[in-house]
């Protein structure tokens, strides 16, 4: 279909195209529950297992770089394991772990050069041991979060908080310090109920090159805080033990209100319900509590929490809403993504983000359902094959979602601050975030101190912004100088800390500084790995070893690799100048300027 620069053509066009979305959705919540192509592995290699190249599940890293390596090895137990890291201790390669479906955004699973060594978890994916008794159950570092659960199931246990997406490895929350949210017990991150962890790491030769070690509170602190949250460079994980509670029930529900006093409720609320979130619509003016609650056991309900976004899409219908979102930056179609925003918020809050009471429909709150049914899902994983023509929202062997995601806690004391600044950057603009709702708004979920040497510093909300990506990294987009305005905010202006596995370069330019117990992990990992075999160029640079994350050249801040300093940072040539803020004058960010030689002729 050809289209013209008329905006009003645009938007009419985008107009058609959501409404082809929302009868997507709701096809997706009726009909497409089980079926789905599963994510192909991220390694591929050219022959049999050498020469080979790694990505996340997106398909490309934030720099746009790819991954190589010589070969990939896939051990199937710890003896294995051990095997794969002494032979290439032995020969002095270097080595990175990637697992099954390669979640991490940042280039966590990159190794240097070409002649590295992949170490994949995919087939170290069994549980070792389960005591109901103990409550305690051990499983290997490639076991999923969705085996976790129901592992843990069997025999009537439950991990209290967890991440929202089933597709998780135990390794990779590991070593990215994934989380759920939750302020009570000892928080939402699962490295915080763990009790034994059994790692892989470079070995003398009278160890035979590669050491086991068995790591816990009690007998190793130190060593134990540094790999709760390991970002891989201490060696492999090979086998977790956590410690999980009594089977329980949680009672939910959604319900929606204006965002006035949002500053003073997000402090508080998490007090009040064990497991709550927010997903917050800024530019409407609108948040959606999760009023989420522990009850018994035996409280009568079997909900299923099935997220309507984590589920198998259409492909045909996600290339449509791709193309609409492209014709919308396009024609500057601000109008129609605020339009398109709206209808998706409140078809998800009109289907309960993909809750049923029974595991079919959903009757009305409270939705009370089994923690292992209530916690997390992702029902594209499903493997049945039916040849793309549905799939994970973001496949990218398909024309899918594509975007960057921008994560990072604040303190709770310091969150009413942040909000009102995000408010006052809606009220110079209220169509400045709008791209943000069309990937269902601002997750913010609860975090509390962790004593993971790299983990969170203090009682916070982690913010989760997710929001279009150019395919073209000389593009820029649509407001984008609002969003990278909240970006600059949380990192300098409130200290917020960075998802390790998510973010781009510049979240992560001396984040290091941050951490209070940073010399003692680099201390641990001196230790375990002393010539760098797990470690990378990346690694390096945010760890403050050597290098920075960032990346100076033409264009970079278009993209996140840095935050420009000129104009040649952004897109002059497209109109977009490097600025100071509009609420963060400290801030630099890349901005449309409509009348270039005007403004030129002025500055």
């Amino acid at each position: 279909m050809a289209f013209t620069s008329s905006p009003s053509h645009g938007y009419q066009n985008a107009a058609f195209w959501r409404t082809l979305f929302i009868l997507h959705c709701i096809s997706t919540l009726l009909v497409f529950t089980t079926i789905s192509t599963p994510p192909e592995d991220p390694v591929k290699c050219v022959s049999g297992n050498t020469n080979c190249t790694v990505t996340n599940s997106y398909g490309v890293f934030p720099d746009r770089s790819t991954c190589r390596a010589a070969n990939v090895a896939y051990p199937t137990s710890e003896a294995e394991l051990v095997s794969v890291v002494a032979a290439a201790t032995q020969a002095g390669q270097k080595m990175r772990v990637t697992t099954r479906y390669s979640h991490s955004i940042t280039k966590l699973v990159c190794t240097d050069g070409t002649d590295g060594l992949f170490i994949s978890t995919k087939f170290l994916n069994d549980t070792v041991r389960a005591d109901a008794d103990a409550m305690t159950l051990t499983v290997e570092s490639g076991v999923t979060l969705r085996q976790l659960i129901a592992e843990a199931a069997k025999v009537g246990l439950a991990l209290p908080y967890a991440p929202y997406w089933w597709g998780l490895t135990v390794g990779g929350m590991m070593g990215t310090g994934a989380h759920g949210s939750s302020l009570w017990g000892n928080g939402s991150a699962v490295h915080d109920y763990v009790t034994e962890i059994r790692m892989v790491s470079p070995g003398s030769a009278n160890d035979g090159f590669a050491k086991v070690r068995v790591l816990s509170e009690i007998t190793t602190p130190n060593e134990f805080n540094a790999a709760k949250v390991s970002l891989g460079v201490l060696g492999v994980i090979s086998q977790v033990t956590f410690k999980l509670q009594p089977m329980f029930k949680r009672s939910l529900r959604y319900v929606m209100r204006n965002d006035s006093d949002f500053g003073d409720q997000a402090i508080t609320f998490g007090k009040k319900h064990e497991f709550s979130d927010f997903i917050w619509l800024p530019s409407q003016g609108k948040v959606v509590y999760r009023m989420d609650d522990r009850v018994a056991v035996n409280t009568s309900g079997n909900g299923l929490f099935d997220f309507l976004p984590f589920r198998s899409q259409l492909s045909a219908a996600l290339a449509i809403i791709r193309s609409s979102e492209e014709t919308q930056e396009r024609f500057r179609d601000g109008n129609g993504k605020c339009a398109g925003a709206t209808l998706i918020s409140s078809t998800l809050f009109a289907t309960a983000f993909g809750l049923t009471n029974n595991g079919i429909i959903f009757a009305g709150y409270p939705v009370i359902g089994s923690q292992n049914r209530m916690m997390s899902s992702g029902s594209c994983l499903d493997s049945l094959q039916d040849g793309l023509i549905t799939a994970c929202p973001w496949d990218s062997r398909i024309k899918s979602e594509f975007f960057h995601q921008t994560t990072f806690s604040v303190p709770l004391t310091q969150i009413k601050s942040f909000i009102n600044d995000i408010k006052s950057l809606v009220q110079i603009n209220s169509k400045s975030l709008c791209g943000l709702e069309l990937y269902y708004g601002i997750l913010m979920r609860y975090v509390t101190s962790s004593p993971a040497f790299l983990g969170k510093e203090t009682e916070a909300l982690d913010f989760d912004l997710t929001y279009y990506r150019a395919k073209n990294p000389l593009t820029p987009r649509l407001y984008e100088d609002f969003i990278e305005e909240i970006e600059q905010i949380a990192l300098f202006k409130y200290n917020a800390l960075p998802h390790w596995g998510k973010n781009r370069n510049l979240a992560f330019d001396g984040v290091i500084k941050k951490y209070k117990n940073a010399p003692a992990f680099l201390k641990v990992k001196e230790t375990y790995d002393p010539t760098g075999l797990f470690s990378s160029e990346w690694t390096d640079q945010i760890l403050g070893i050597k290098g920075k994350a960032t990346i100076v050249k033409d264009g970079c801040a278009l993209e996140g690799l840095c935050i420009c300093a000129k104009d040649a940072h952004c897109a002059p040539t497209k109109g977009y100048l490097c600025r100071p803020g509009k609420v963060y004058k400290e801030a630099r960010v890349c901005t449309r300027v409509d009348d270039i030689s005007v403004h030129v002729l002025m500055t």
